[in-house]
């Protein structure tokens, strides 16, 4: 099996929380695409390729924050799992909270998984390659559809 570059979106208002992920990614050696919005109605537009965003591709990979400015992560996960062009899209719940109900939302609103932050930049990076190899070599998504 070959690995793909994938294009993944962050959904994070947090700038400290960036620069761990974006490091993460940089100490696990990835190449991965990594485009950055930093609340839920940016991550909508960015989405649906409206706006500022009409031109960018639509990500492999969803990376969204529960707790933004705008739009939560669970209206933003919600939204998009009401949008047919949306909906098959993968989505990685990332956050700080540990509240179970919040896990149980996640997932019960179509979040693929649930990692919670902080971690140390070592443990994030190793997750960071775990889900990279899962997402690359194992996972199959659906084609994006315009």
């Amino acid at each position: 099996m070959t690995s793909e570059t994938v294009e993944l979106l962050l959904v994070e208002d947090n700038e400290d929380d960036i620069v761990l992920i974006e490091e993460a990614f940089a100490e696990a050696k990835l190449m991965n695409v990594i485009c950055k919005v930093r609340d839920g109605e940016d991550a909508l537009a960015y989405l649906r390729q409206e706006g500022q965003y009409r031109q960018v591709r639509r990500p492999g990979l969803i990376l969204l924050d529960i707790n933004m400015p705008k739009k939560n992560g669970f209206e933003v996960l919600q939204a998009m799992k009401e949008d047919p062009r949306l909906q098959s899209l993968p989505v990685i719940m990332l956050t700080t909270s540990d509240r179970e109900e919040d896990i149980v939302r996640s997932y019960a609103g179509g979040a693929c998984s649930y990692i919670r932050k902080p971690m140390t930049l070592k443990q994030f990076a190793q997750v960071v390659k775990d889900f990279e190899l899962y997402w690359t070599l194992v996972s199959q998504v659906p084609p994006h559809r315009s």
